[in-house]
């Protein structure tokens, strides 16, 4: 569907299928429901709807590329839907995992809201001896996210797990979720040995013209949460709105007064552009190595 994604985990991303339902508080602005009625692709709510032959094809010739530099391409597969589906038909489903167990120089990342299906909707034969190249990952938005999705997702074996707080909408303390599932990786080294713990964080702000902001004292709470623990982290982006911002633009919001420069805290309405994904000066983009 698009090779160099502007998405700063990923290489390419590509689309099995298009559609989805809301089924998170991360869905309430869903990015992915507003490009579906811009190019009118598909009825939001509806079935998912299966994209081209063409675009099947697409990831062999990025595994072909991946093999010929000599590095793995990291791949988000449904960004405009949701793999783990249960309006999916499984017979697409096991078209996808062939797909991908024909491409072993990309490494697939999984993302899902729907991380309780994940269990029954993976190919046992990947249960048992996971693929090295496929990565799972789950949504959590809040600490109720995290208290109830985190233990399943690390329930399913995995070489690496790794959880997206994008949109980020509360505080989210890790380290309460039950003792073990936060620490470092560990490789399999090609064995099915089981690897119970969260190896990746991603962390977002909202885009969009609805968006909410996110605190900045939230996203260093997981950073720091990630450092004490030796975990990557990749903050993505603060979305539409800016801790302190003093950029040119003037779409500071209105009932916002500009603040002291220095005065930390307070959020302007910027555009993602402007917003930018710096972090207390720096860029924050670690990755796993399994």
């Amino acid at each position: 569907m698009a090779e160099q994604s502007a998405i700063s985990w990923c290489d390419a991303t590509f689309n099995p299928w298009i559609g989805c339902t809301k089924v998170s508080p991360a869905c309430d602005h869903c990015y992915a429901e507003r490009w579906a009625a811009r190019f009118g692709r598909v009825a939001w709510g509806r079935p998912p709807v299966r994209t081209s032959a063409a675009n099947w094809r697409e990831p062999l010739g990025w595994n072909a590329k991946a093999v010929q530099m000599g590095r793995g391409l990291r791949v988000f597969c449904a960004s405009l839907g949701d793999v783990f589906d249960n309006a999916v038909p499984d017979a697409w489903r096991a078209d996808l995992w062939a797909l991908i167990e024909a491409t072993p120089a990309l490494t697939w990342v999984l993302l899902t809201k729907r991380i309780g299906n994940a269990q029954r909707m993976l190919p046992p034969a990947w249960l048992e001896h996971p693929l090295p190249n496929v990565w799972l990952g789950a949504t959590v938005v809040n600490q109720e996210e995290a208290d109830r999705d985190i233990p399943k997702l690390i329930a399913v074996p995995a070489a690496v797990h790794f959880v997206s707080c994008e949109p980020l909408l509360g505080r989210v303390a890790l380290e309460e979720v039950p003792v073990g599932m936060f620490g470092p990786l560990r490789p399999y080294g090609g064995s099915s040995v089981r690897n119970p713990r969260i190896n990746w964080v991603i962390v977002g702000g909202e885009s969009g013209p609805d968006a909410r902001p996110v605190h900045p004292e939230w996203v260093r709470s997981i950073r720091d949460q990630c450092a004490l623990a030796h975990v990557p982290f990749h903050f993505k982006q603060w979305g539409e709105w800016a801790p302190n911002c003093l950029c040119d633009t003037k779409a500071a919001h209105p009932t916002t007064k500009r603040p002291v420069p220095g005065k930390m805290g307070v959020m302007f309405r910027c555009g993602t552009r402007r917003a930018g994904r710096e972090l207390d000066g720096t860029v924050w983009a670690e990755f796993p190595v399994p």
